[in-house]
């Protein structure tokens, strides 16, 4: 039981240091700090700091695909079962400290781990979006195509108007972003 406690304080004290500070200014003498722990004590769970910032995504992962479970419902058409999903998923992204220091992160410095982490939070996102899409397919909600390259497309279009787009316009409401990804959806995969 201690020793749950003590590996979860460590993961929380470094999910904290890593937001803070990045992946490269976050030292394991700064994660102890913060867990209240010996240094030692941190190496007794995880070998270095690239294992603990792993176990950190890995658990950003999984509390995103809680979410998305959560999110979806099998009784609910395709779109309006992505526009849900994609809404908490970004809304997610975007109010998770460390997700956002890590963009600043590859944005100012281009840090290769930052940069990886990045990645794997948007395959997790990707592979979710396949499998939508690939049902939906089945289900011929939607036509036939490369489920993969329809993720993708819907992924970053997704991305580009809820980020992007905001940079230099108005932001869009998630009604007018609802109505302009469904009209992709429907004229470029509508079912023939």
């Amino acid at each position: 039981m201690k020793t749950i406690d003590r590996r979860q304080q460590v993961m929380d004290s470094a999910e904290k240091s890593f937001a803070l500070f990045g992946y490269k200014a976050t030292t394991m003498e700064q994660v102890a700090r913060l867990a209240n722990v010996g240094k030692g004590t941190i190496y007794t769970f995880f070998e270095n700091k690239e294992e603990l910032f792993g176990e950190i995504l890995h658990s950003i992962i999984t509390d995103m695909k809680r979410i998305t479970e959560q999110t979806v419902q099998d009784d609910k058409p395709f779109l309006e079962n992505v526009h849900q999903s994609m809404d908490a998923l970004l809304e997610y992204r975007e109010e998770h400290e460390l997700l956002i220091k890590l963009f600043q992160e590859v944005n100012e410095f281009g840090t290769p781990q930052a940069k990886e982490g990045l990645q794997k939070v948007e395959t997790a996102i990707l592979e979710y979006l396949e499998r939508q899409v690939q049902r939906a397919m089945e289900l011929e909600q939607i036509r036939e195509d490369d489920p993969r390259l329809v993720s993708f497309v819907l992924l970053k279009l997704y991305v580009t108007l809820t980020s992007d787009w905001n940079k230099a316009h108005p932001s869009l409401h998630k009604d007018q972003i609802k109505d302009f990804v469904g009209l992709f959806l429907k004229s470029g995969l509508s079912p023939t």
